[in-house]
C-alpha cells in the first residue's frame, strides 16, 4: 500500500516511473491500481505496450496505434511512410493524457523508444510516464539475426530521467529454495548447484498428462497436444462461439481477429465434460492461470470445479478494444475513450497445453515444460516462473547442456545490475 501511494504521487507531480522486478512480484496487479488511482481522479490514463498480446493484458492499446505511427520502429521508417510530422488529432489526444502507461517494457526496442519520445515532444506531452517490465525476460522481437537492442540503449533514455521502483517479493510460490533458483535463472547463471536442482525437476512424466499444463514455445505444439487430448475424452463435444459486437461498423473484420488471437479468447471454446481448463483472467473467485474441470455447460453458463473443490458459476465476459475519440461534451470538444467493439466469450482455455508467450501472467500449479523447445533468451526463465507449486513440477530432459538453455542478453543484466546498485 505505501508502494502504491508512493507510485501515485509521484507520478502525479510529474515524475517519470520505471517499475521493475523479475517475474511474480506483482508489477501487473500494481499497475492496474496505480491506473484505478488516477482514473478516480478524473484523470486520462493512457495504457499501451508493444504487442497487441501485452496490450490486452492491461486493456490497452499497442504504441503503434496510440501514436499513430503506422508500421514503423524506427524514425527513418516514420518518415519514409509519410508519418513523421504529428496529426492535429493525435497530438490534441497525447497532450490531454494525464499519464501514459507503457507495459512490458523490455518488448521495446531503442528505436521505438526513440519515435516514442518524438511523438511525445511533439505533442507538447506535460503527463508522466510509467514503463512497466523487466529486462531479463522477453526481448525486443527481431528479424533473422539483428542484433537485440533494447529501449534503455537509445538516446531517449537518459531524457526521461527515470526514476527506478523495483518490486522484490515473490507472491507466486514460497519455496525459498525455488524462489533462489528462480533468481539465478533470471541472470543466466547456472553452476553445479543451479544444474543439480534443476534436474530434479526431471522425472518420468505422468500417465495421466489431463493433470497437467504442457508449456510448449509455438503455437502449433500447444494446439496439437489440446487437440490430441481432448479427443480422449469421452462424451459429446460442445461449443461456445465468442460473440462480437462492433460498435463502430467501420470496424474491420481483421482487426477483430487480431484481438481474438492477442487477447487469448477462443473463437470457438470446444470443450467436454470432465475437461481440465485454465482460468485466462483475474476475477474475485479465480486467478489467471488458476485449474478447474468442467462439471456442467448451458445454454448460458459453464460451471467450473476448482482444486478447492468451489463451484464457479461462469458467464461470457466482455472484453473491448477501445479508441480516443473526440466528443463535445458540456459544450466542450473531449477526448474519450470509446468502445470499438467487444468480444463475449467464457475466460478459460484447454488446460492440457499453452505457449511460454501466452502463459505471460499466469501462475501454474500442475507444469510440464517442453524444454527443447526453448529458443529465446530469458524465455526458460519465463516458463520457470509461471510454477506457482514447485512439488507438482516436471522438467522434460533438455536436448542441450543446461547452461546452454538458461541465458540473459549481457548488456540486460548489465543494465539491471546496474539499476539494483542504484
Amino acid at each position: 500500500m505505501k508502494t502504491l501511494q508512493s507510485l501515485v504521487k509521484k507520478l502525479s507531480d510529474q515524475k517519470n516511473i520505471f517499475l521493475t522486478g523479475g517475474a511474480g512480484v506483482g508489477k501487473t496487479t500494481m499497475t492496474k491500481e496505480v491506473i484505478e488511482h488516477f482514473k478516480q481522479d478524473a484523470k486520462k490514463v493512457a495504457r499501451l505496450a508493444s504487442t497487441g498480446m501485452a496490450a490486452t493484458l492491461i486493456e490497452g492499446q499497442t504504441l503503434h496505434s496510440f501514436l499513430d505511427i503506422g508500421i514503423a520502429n524506427t524514425l527513418v521508417d516514420l518518415q519514409e511512410s509519410g508519418k513523421f510530422e504529428i496529426k492535429k488529432k493525435t497530438k490534441k489526444l497525447i497532450f490531454g493524457i494525464d499519464l501514459i502507461v507503457i507495459d512490458e517494457i523490455s518488448m521495446v526496442s531503442d528505436t521505438l523508444f526513440e519515435i516514442i519520445e518524438h511523438r511525445l515532444i511533439q505533442a507538447e506531452f506535460k503527463g508522466s510516464l510509467l514503463i512497466v517490465g523487466d529486462f531479463l525476460q522477453l526481448p525486443p522481437v527481431v528479424k533473422g539475426n539483428d542484433e537485440v537492442k533494447y529501449a534503455f540503449e537509445s538516446r531517449s533514455w537518459k531524457n526521461f530521467d527515470f526514476e527506478v521502483v523495483e518490486l522484490t517479493q515473490i507472491h507466486r510460490t514460497d519455496d525459498v529454495r525455488f524462489i533462489k533458483l528462480l533468481g539465478n535463472v533470471r541472470k543466466g547463471y547456472v553452476d553445479e548447484t543451479v544444474h543439480n536442482h534443476l534436474n530434479e525437476y526431471i522425472k518420468p512424466l505422468p500417465q495421466e498428462y489431463s493433470q497437467f499444463t504442457f508449456l510448449f514455445g509455438k503455437n502449433h505444439s500447444a494446439s496439437a497436444h489440446n487437440k490430441a487430448q481432448l479427443a480422449f475424452v469421452e462424451g459429446d463435444l460442445l461449443t461456445k462461439e465468442a460473440q462480437i459486437i462492433k460498435h463502430n461498423q467501420s470496424t474491420k473484420d481483421k482487426e477483430v481477429e487480431n484481438f481474438i488471437r492477442d487477447a487469448r479468447i477462443e473463437k470457438i471454446l470446444e470443450l467436454k465434460i470432465g475437461v481440465p481448463v485454465l482460468f485466462t483472467r483475474n476475477a474475485w473467485n479465480y486467478f489467471n492461470g488458476e485449474k478447474g474441470r468442467v462439471l456442467n455447460i448451458d445454454e448460458q453458463y459453464v460451471y467450473v470445479q476448482k482444486a478447492d473443490g468451489k463451484t464457479v458459476k461462469l458467464e461470457a465476459i466482455r472484453m473491448s478494444k477501445s479508441k480516443w475519440v473526440e466528443k463535445v461534451k458540456e459544450g466542450k470538444k473531449q477526448m474519450q475513450e470509446e468502445d470499438l467493439f467487444s468480444v463475449y466469450q467464457y475466460p478459460i482455455k484447454l488446460a492440457y497445453a499453452i505457449t511460454i508467450h501466452k502463459s505471460q501472467g499466469m501462475s501454474i500449479e500442475d507444469l510440464i515444460i517442453a524444454t527443447h523447445e526453448i529458443f529465446a533468451p530469458s524465455q526458460f526463465y519465463v516458463a520457470l516462473s509461471r510454477c506457482s507449486n514447485p512439488a507438482r513440477l516436471n522438467l522434460i530432459a533438455p536436448n542441450r547442456q543446461w547452461y546452454e538453455l538458461i541465458y540473459a542478453e549481457k548488456k540486460a543484466l548489465e543494465f539491471v545490475g546496474k539499476v539494483n546498485q542504484e
